[in-house]
């Protein structure tokens, strides 16, 4: 695997990412009872946008750099946690999912981080070292789902939690099988936890059997969010991004779709045509 998240931290597919994950979290710290977040590949956890890959693309200027404070409260935890991450790591800091995990669940709560990459996981547990909520495991995230689900910590079992799966998907649409049978896998061992999958979109219409598929899944309920800064109209490039969620927290597709309105405004390249979408793949009961 050749991918490298440096010189994508902080484009339009990360601020989507994150501020869906931010969301997660925050439903789930809404309750008292200690939660669990599995992050299947978690990179490095901690990136520079000012450092030679950052900049060598310049991805995070067309992201996170455009995006405004006081437009939406989502959108507003986002850019808070990256001014907390910097004021700990430096002005150039980005925060990966892990760190936003760490960031916004608490003392209570555990969380599991797998990196396949040699050098991604050496850099993963450095920066978090000191942190004992975080437990970092050098191998394939998705066979991790099926060897730390359900989750037990220190005799500890936990009833809800969060099931974070971003490959990078260099097999292209193939990545889908793979990610698929994790799903399934990890619904069958934690059936009540939340599942978010990110998936990259250059032409919509490639995405079809995917939308079908993720109907079958033995989700209670499923719901895609899809952001797109350019029109889907090239295979060539990524045009934006989605995420599907399979048992979301209660409400949030309404919380969403405003989220989605002002990332679309903020992120939509050139003044041209974006797109915004949330819709079920299988609604709630």
């Amino acid at each position: 695997m050749n991918y490298r998240h440096a010189f994508h931290a902080g484009n339009h597919a990360d601020v989507l990412k994150h501020v869906v994950l931010l969301a997660l979290c925050e439903a789930l710290v809404a309750k008292p009872a200690a939660c669990f977040a599995l992050d299947t590949h978690a990179g490095r956890g901690l990136y520079r946008l000012e450092g030679e890959e950052a900049r060598r693309t310049g991805e995070a200027d067309a992201g996170v750099a455009r995006l405004r404070t006081g437009v939406d409260p989502a959108v507003d935890r986002y850019l808070d946690a990256i001014a907390a991450c910097r004021a700990a790591n430096g002005d150039d800091a980005y925060p990966g999912s892990p760190w936003l995990l760490a960031h916004a669940l608490r003392a209570r709560d555990r969380i599991a981080c797998c990196e396949l990459q040699p050098q991604e996981a050496a850099a993963l547990k450095a920066n978090f070292a000191g942190d004992a909520r975080v437990a970092v495991h050098a191998r394939d995230g998705y066979v991790a789902i099926k060897a730390l689900l359900p989750p037990k910590v220190d005799g500890e079992r936990f009833a809800r939690g969060l099931v974070l799966i971003d490959p990078p998907f260099e097999a292209q649409l193939a990545e889908f099988d793979a990610a698929f049978a994790a799903l399934r896998e990890g619904l069958a061992r934690w059936p009540q936890a939340t599942f978010a999958l990110w998936y990259p979109i250059k032409q919509r219409r490639d995405l079809q059997p995917m939308l079908r598929e993720a109907a079958t899944l033995p989700a209670k309920s499923s719901l895609f969010a899809e952001l797109l800064v350019r029109p889907d109209d090239s295979p060539l490039r990524m045009n934006g991004s989605g995420m599907l969620l399979l048992n979301p927290p209660f409400g949030i597709e309404s919380r969403l779709s405003a989220t989605l309105a002002a990332l679309r405004a903020m992120l939509v390249e050139g003044g041209g045509r974006g797109d915004a979408r949330i819709a079920w793949a299988k609604p709630r009961d």
